[in-house]
């Protein structure tokens, strides 16, 4: 049976299996998907066998179908019922009864990464800010970060053909093209990604988010610009790393297992970045975001993309302000600001 890209929604998958020279589109026999690239479940085999290496048999633990969801976000679907994911697993694998088994995890015992970094950002934000005592690994971290490398291909892929960046206007005036770009560096403050007197380039996936990362009130009048990307950056994708990272670029079974084990570290540097931060403690709380920026750019890449808070969208910083170009500049006035209660 044939099965689609958005039935895994791995894109290490979507780019090197399923869109290949030879494949046809078609419609998906598991999740319904019409006009997408299909390919027979079978083929995906040699893939998947790896994964297994991550998991051991337990009678009171999980299907491979709902491990797989929690670990690695495939089947995310809105048809993927775990009964299908079962069903695609068996015709994967070539084995009903491996489908329908319980699994647990392999776990590697040893200092869990999440413990490493929130003792290092208490320490940043608290104690020492420019020598601090506890060091994270470096080219471990390099290493992690290198599997949420984003490029052009990938975001439109995911349909983002344009970026936005808003101001408030002032007195009635439009901001024109030249006045939409990051601020001067003697007037940059100290932002999510950046530091004060670094300017970054912060640019949000849709017009919506762009408007509500300026915190406007109702009836506030916004310029909107629209930006382009340079064709060849390289971003770190932080918006949602357990789906962006691929555990079909790994052979190895304790890099896989490794992997695993610290998805949830790579997650919680992405809450670092789209948490809310109140303003009068921002200078302090976005320390830690601020030196995985840093490291970040340090490895040689051009931004990091993060999720925002008050959107429904992903943000981009770039870390140098040129690497976009801005385009047309539309004014749009704020009807409605919602609020929203929580416990």
């Amino acid at each position: 049976m044939n099965c689609c890209t958005n039935c895994i929604g791995d894109r290490h998958l979507r780019k090197d299996i399923f869109i290949s020279p030879g494949n046809e589109k078609g419609v998906c026999e598991y999740c319904g998907s019409v006009g997408q690239f299909v390919v027979d479940a079978s083929l995906l085999k040699n893939s998947f066998v790896p994964l297994l290496d991550c998991y051991t048999d337990d009678p009171h633990g999980q299907p491979l179908a709902e491990l797989f969801m929690d670990d690695w976000a495939m089947f995310s679907h809105e048809n993927m019922t775990v009964e299908r994911s079962k069903a695609l697993l068996a015709d994967i694998y070539d084995d009903n009864d491996l489908a329908q088994r319980k699994f647990s995890p392999i776990d590697n015992l040893g200092t869990s990464s999440l413990d490493i970094w929130d003792n290092f950002k208490k320490e940043l934000m608290h104690e020492n800010r420019f020598f601090p005592k506890e060091i994270l690994d470096p080219e471990r971290l390099a290493e992690w970060l290198y599997l949420l490398k984003y490029t052009s291909k990938d975001y439109l892929a995911d349909g983002i053909h344009q970026w936005h960046r808003a101001r408030i206007q002032k007195g009635g005036v439009d901001f024109t093209a030249d006045k939409m770009g990051a601020p001067p560096k003697e007037l940059a403050s100290h932002g999510r990604a950046n530091p004060a007197g670094i300017p970054y380039l912060y640019l949000a996936s849709n017009d919506i988010t762009a408007v509500s990362e300026i915190r406007p009130h109702t009836g506030e009048v916004v310029s909107v610009a629209q930006f382009s990307i340079h064709d060849d950056l390289e971003i770190i994708d932080l918006a949602n790393p357990r789906k962006t990272v691929t555990p079909f670029q790994l052979a190895e079974e304790s890099t896989l297992v490794s992997l695993r084990e610290n998805i949830g570290f790579l997650e919680q540097l992405g809450n670092e970045l789209k948490r809310p931060v109140l303003p009068h403690t921002a200078a302090i709380d976005y320390i830690p975001s601020q030196y995985l920026c840093e490291f970040v750019k340090k490895r040689g890449y051009d931004g990091v993309m993060y999720q925002s808070s008050v959107g429904d969208g992903v943000n981009i910083a770039l870390f140098n302000t040129h690497d976009a170009i801005v385009g047309d500049v539309v004014r749009r006035t704020v009807s409605r600001v919602a609020v929203e209660l929580g416990e």
